[in-house]
């Protein structure tokens, strides 16, 4: 068992079977529910060339753009635009798109004060160290 990110583990699960090494992989929500994942591009207020960086954003926002992305790395995206353009298989896939209950399910992870935190980190290095 591994904690990942749908997009990341939906790929290695692809690079498995092209790889034909009997290596099966696989990716759920757990019922109880999970932290919400999301990417987003922003710029650095002191962005040494913006206007590179708007047309750069810009040309993300581009339909075909933004569906040929996530049609690659099965990273669902926002824009409304490219839905028409993004494979029916990924797009009905629901480890890709939530379904409105699994949804409901999601939450945002908030900021831990510094001592909760501590313990967060040991606790999970204990667990993926076995100690």
């Amino acid at each position: 068992m591994a904690v990942g990110f749908s997009g990341d583990v939906l790929q290695a699960e692809s690079r498995a079977k092209e790889a034909k090494n009997g290596v099966n992989i696989g990716y759920n929500i757990p019922k109880e529910g999970a932290a919400i994942w999301f990417d987003m591009v922003a710029m650095p207020a002191d962005a040494p060339d913006e206007k590179a960086g708007y047309a750069f954003m810009n040309y993300l926002l581009r339909s075909q753009v933004m569906a040929d992305i996530t049609n690659f790395v099965h990273y669902a995206n926002g824009n409304a635009a490219s839905d028409s353009l993004v494979d029916p298989a990924i797009k009905s896939d629901t480890k890709v798109y939530p379904s409105e209950e699994m949804t409901g399910k999601l939450f945002a992870l908030q900021a831990m004060p510094l001592n909760i935190d501590r313990i967060r980190t040991r606790t999970w290095n204990k667990i993926r160290t076995g100690s």
